[in-house]
């Protein structure tokens, strides 16, 4: 979905309002009371990528660390979530729909100094589509019938059927060098930085690649510093060792920096959802009314409140508000004890069951895991916490499809498609759902799409085909010498060439 683990859920996985205090990525002044361009950007972050493809598994950190300022796409999905022409310079789409010609832009070279072709991009969409990709967008490329390169600035993509997200799926695959080895602990991108060095458990850095093709960043480089919890990486910016944290994962720790005039609070949009995800199709959670009672039974609010100190919100479907199809869905399976026990019994468990919850070991999940134990021990199901590691989860729950229910935390929006692949690892299958999202797919306008897909997520929620917890905040805290970062967080990434230090 991801998640340190949106590399599995970026093997599932993948975006909103407003740049940072500054936004832009343009040369900063230079002068001792302005912007400083040959300054380098210490950046804090919990989430260390697991290698450096984000086709194999790269996880959450990968994508925070290289989309858009190592790898770049044909099209690019900004910090207010809109899409716009990245190394596309332009695309015609046919009058059926079924084919793109996109136009690359000219004089765009790899950081190994190759010029860029159309045969690179028909080789990066391709690895995509390989049988062993985890890309988060896999799924949803499939559409794509053939890919052709009919000269060294054309690219022609055809469709088996009409695809009106073909655009934005595109904005997540990365433009990668067909020649270029190792992959996993190296790259050869086109964007405004490339990678000096990374040491494993420390630091990833990156250094401002003088051949790109567009405009200079804001800095001369950015070290992505990694720590395994939230006290140290916020004792590293009370200390000035990092400038700026991506994700502040201690609510607790944001005192120390509230009403402080050296640092800057931004609380952004976050797609980041956390699941109790069943396996729809086994026994006792292929009943929608155990899964109801379940999520009934748990008290979301009390959850949020007790990890997130008030920040976050609830939600009742896998649509967050910054989805064009979002609705408010949180009373159809409200917090009701008396209810969850009713549900049960005409489910046929009036005295409750038994399963095992795999948990990722890494926060929140261990502590959401021992917090939902104890909601439903209160309706009679006892629950049996197994915490294994983000590849054993990958391995057991994503691809082997061996759980009852599993706590997972999924990052990417318009993902709410998911339902409507029965494949899919819970297994949620309505034939309903899948044509509602197959016909939203090929819909003709925007509003087509959107009012189908406002009808398939409240099928789902009124099934409860997931619990889903609640949503997370996305907290940038900040010195107040940085300006130009993004405070969103879609989909993981965090653009860094228009940060500016003062």
């Amino acid at each position: 979905m991801t998640s340190k683990f949106a590399g599995v859920v970026a093997a599932l996985a993948l975006a909103l309002a407003a740049c940072g205090s500054g936004g832009g990525g343009t040369t900063g002044s230079g002068s001792p009371s302005g912007p400083d361009a040959a300054t380098t950007i210490e950046i804090g972050s919990l989430y260390e990528p697991q290698n450096l493809d984000n086709t194999a598994g790269g996880g959450q950190g990968v994508t925070e660390a290289f989309n858009g300022n190592v790898y770049e796409g044909l099209f690019r999905l900004t910090d207010a979530g809109k899409v716009e022409n990245l190394l596309a310079e332009n695309y015609d789409v046919s009058g059926d729909g079924l084919t793109y010609t996109f136009k690359l832009r000219r004089g765009v070279t790899f950081h190994s100094g190759k010029a860029l072709t159309a045969a690179d991009v028909k080789a990066s969409i391709e690895r995509v589509l390989a049988e062993d990709s985890q890309s988060a967008r896999k799924g949803n490329l499939k559409v794509i019938k053939s890919v052709e390169a009919p000269d060294d600035a054309t690219v022609v993509v055809r469709l088996s059927s009409r695809s009106i997200s073909l655009v934005y799926n595109l904005s997540y695959v990365w433009i990668v060098n067909p020649a270029a080895k190792d992959l996993a602990t190296g790259e050869d991108g086109t964007g405004p930085y490339k990678l000096e060095a990374w040491k494993r458990g420390s630091t990833l850095s990156l250094q401002r690649f003088p051949g790109y093709w567009g405009a200079r960043p804001a800095n001369d480089g950015v070290v992505f510093h990694y720590f395994t919890e939230a006290t140290a990486l916020n004792n590293a910016l009370l200390t000035g060792a990092v400038d700026v944290i991506t994700s502040e994962q201690s609510p607790d720790a944001l005192s120390q920096f509230t009403g402080n005039p050296d640092y800057k609070i931004s609380e952004g949009h976050s797609t980041t959802k956390l699941l109790l995800a069943f396996n729809d199709r086994k026994a006792p959670f292929d009943k929608p009314l155990v899964r109801k009672a379940v999520a009934s039974a748990i008290d979301d609010a009390k959850l949020l409140q007790s990890v997130w100190a008030g920040h976050g919100s609830l939600i009742g479907s896998m649509v967050p508000p910054t989805d064009p199809w979002y609705e408010d869905l949180t009373s159809l399976d409200p917090y009701d004890v008396e209810l969850a026990k009713k549900e049960l019994a005409e489910a046929g468990y009036p005295k409750g069951f038994r399963f095992t919850l795999d948990t990722p070991n890494y926060d929140p999940h261990p502590t959401a895991a021992t917090f939902i134990k104890g909601e439903l021990a209160k309706v009679g199901v006892t629950v049996d916490i197994n915490v294994i590691t983000a590849d054993e989860w990958y391995t057991k729950v994503y691809k082997n499809r061996d759980f009852a229910a599993t706590l997972q935390e999924h990052v990417n929006d318009r993902d709410v498609v998911w339902y409507g692949d029965p494949d899919f690892y819970w297994g949620y299958d309505d034939k309903q759902v899948t044509a509602w999202v197959t016909e939203a797919e090929q819909a003709r306008t925007a509003e087509e799409q959107t009012e189908l897909l406002k009808k398939a997520n409240r099928k789902i929620a009124e099934d409860a085909a997931s619990d889903w917890l609640y949503l997370y905040p996305q907290i940038v805290v900040a010195s107040s010498k940085l300006s130009g970062y993004p405070v969103n967080g879609l989909n993981s990434q965090f653009y860094a060439y228009g940060i500016k230090k003062s």
